[in-house]
């Protein structure tokens, strides 16, 4: 098996250190370049800022052409009868059965016979892992409700909840008492206790669903359950797959090309609460779903996020997630690419996911937890150090082209995470203060306006894809609440620089200074009854 784990951090040095510290450096360098350029040459720092500028904007309309898309393709899925789409791969054939049977169906059915292995979906039997650590039961009992009012059965479903050891007997029993009450509705109901405190590990999510992974190897191995049929979808306590989720991710299964080398990513909506959550974490929430809505439509950029699902036999042969990163999600592709040197893939999903936004018991505290869990998101940098180390240090079979291109990508989106938002909303300002008589210099604000006003025209596309996927107003919230919702987007910039920019720069800063994250904080979440009381 291939040594895929993240280095300690005692062992941390030269080429690993500098790519530790590019991400930061850069960032750093980028945003001090208007005022540093100014002070050189005010012409050079003027082309800057505004072919920066010219390059943002024309992505930018590129992401509200795929923000439509995006909901457009998302509909068109939520729609689809998947059992009978199913039916038709089981019987390599299409069957008398009256659905909807989009085109892409009819290729895929064209080219089952051209596949290395016809997967019959029947033979395939799903595991969920739901890792918690302290969340209510009001948290995690609509999330087995939801495994059970899907349209794929039950039956076929193994619910694994991974719970620590650290969050002592209340979790504990917690956990003890819904598996106790709802076994009977899957194949199985397995609880799994994560001890603490294990040699080489960090307190963190991927400690936690790996123990539950390797405990779950041997529960297959005594059953003769083979693991090449057999798929994991790891959720959190707050995740509830759409209805049509399982039998969407059997057949996108069914019809990959060697599925066995991927893994399938669902879309995450921060909806479960998004009517409940304050202003600025309703901006944050509904951009991110945005973000993965467009992602959909870019498969050659998917990642790992949050909740993903891969084949058993694959986690065994990487040895499951990483224990020493709190980013095993999104580090979870680089771990999947370099143990099958580079010969892997994520395939998007259009099926949601829901999934809270942040809520806490408190708006102080709300506040804090979001920066909180956005600054680990961004720590996500951290995987350029390894990217870099295991890609070109480390002997494998992988393309450096290849390589190459996936490193700067990841490097330059976490780059313009840090700095694109503060460049848009400040840099074409500096030139005219310190250059106040230069003609150019004072009509770059101007130009750059200009540019901003067209720009917002397209946003104006990607605020009706937020707006037209919220859930229904609860009953318990009047009108002027939908009002709201429209009048929140005023506090874009705010959240774009508190909680974009500075958590991005917190990441990059932190590891330029050997100051690494090495403690998942687990994001609190509250629930509001019907009644509107908080309770967490």
């Amino acid at each position: 098996m291939k040594q895929l784990e993240i280095p300690y951090e005692k062992d941390r040095h030269g080429h690993y250190r500098f790519f530790e510290i590019l991400p930061g450096a850069l960032s750093w360098t980028i945003i001090l370049l208007p005022l540093i350029l100014s002070y050189i040459n005010v012409t050079a720092a003027i082309l800057f800022i505004l072919i920066y500028l010219l390059i943002y904007f024309v992505r930018s309309v590129g992401y509200d052409v795929r923000a439509i898309g995006g909901y457009i393709t998302m509909k068109q899925h939520l729609k689809l009868d998947w059992l009978g789409l199913l039916d038709d791969i089981h019987s390599q054939k299409i069957t008398n059965k009256i659905i909807d049977r989009p085109k892409w169906h009819l290729s895929n059915m064209n080219h089952l016979n051209s596949l290395k292995e016809i997967i019959d979906p029947n033979s395939l039997l799903h595991v969920v892992i739901i890792a918690t650590v302290n969340e209510s039961r009001d948290v995690l009992e609509p999330t087995i409700q939801s495994l059970i009012s899907n349209t794929y059965s039950s039956s076929k479903i193994i619910v694994v909840i991974a719970y620590e050891e650290r969050a002592g007997l209340v979790s504990e029993q917690r956990v003890k008492n819904l598996a106790k009450e709802y076994k009977s509705a899957f194949r199985d109901f397995l609880i799994i206790k994560h001890p603490a405190n294990l040699p080489g590990e960090i307190i963190g999510k991927g400690s936690n669903i790996t123990f539950a992974g390797k405990k779950l190897k041997k529960y297959l191995a005594v059953r003769h359950i083979d693991p090449k049929e057999v798929i994991v979808t790891t959720l959190d306590a707050d995740n509830r797959p759409n209805k049509n989720y399982f039998a969407a991710l059997t057949y996108l299964y069914c019809v990959v090309p060697d599925p066995r080398r991927a893994s399938f990513q669902p879309l995450p909506m921060f909806t479960n609460n998004i009517w409940d959550a304050p202003t600025l974490m309703r901006v944050i929430a509904t951009g991110n779903n945005l973000f993965y809505i467009v992602l959909t439509q870019r498969p050659h950029l998917e990642r790992n996020f949050s909740a993903h699902a891969q084949c058993m036999q694959s986690l065994i042969d990487m040895d499951f997630w990483s224990v020493r990163t709190i980013v095993e999600d999104g580090h979870h592709f680089w771990r999947s690419y370099f143990c099958y040197d580079g010969d892997y893939r994520v395939y998007p999903m259009s099926i949601p996911i829901y999934q809270d936004a942040v809520l806490a018991d408190g708006y102080i505290k709300t506040l804090k937890a979001q920066f909180i869990q956005l600054r680990r998101w961004t720590y996500g940098v951290s995987d350029v150090a390894y990217i870099a180390d295991k890609g070109f240090f480390h002997k494998n079979k992988i393309p450096k082209t290849d390589v190459l291109v996936k490193l700067l990508r990841t490097l330059e989106g976490h780059v313009t995470w840090a700095t694109g938002t503060l460049l848009i909303y400040f840099a074409a300002f500096i030139p005219s203060l310190l250059h106040p008589q230069s003609l150019a210099a004072n009509e770059l604000p101007l130009i750059v306006s200009q540019i901003q006003r067209y720009g917002i025209i397209g946003l104006a596309a990607s605020l009706y894809v937020c707006l037209i996927t919220l859930p229904p107003r609860p009953a318990r919230y009047k009108r002027h609440r939908s009002v709201l919702m429209i009048v929140q987007w005023i506090f874009l910039p705010v959240t774009s620089i508190l909680y974009g920019s500075l958590a991005a720069f917190n990441s990059q800063t932190r590891l330029m200074f050997k100051r690494y994250l090495s403690k998942f904080d687990v994001t609190e979440k509250a629930v509001v009854s019907e009644t509107g009381e908080t309770t967490v």
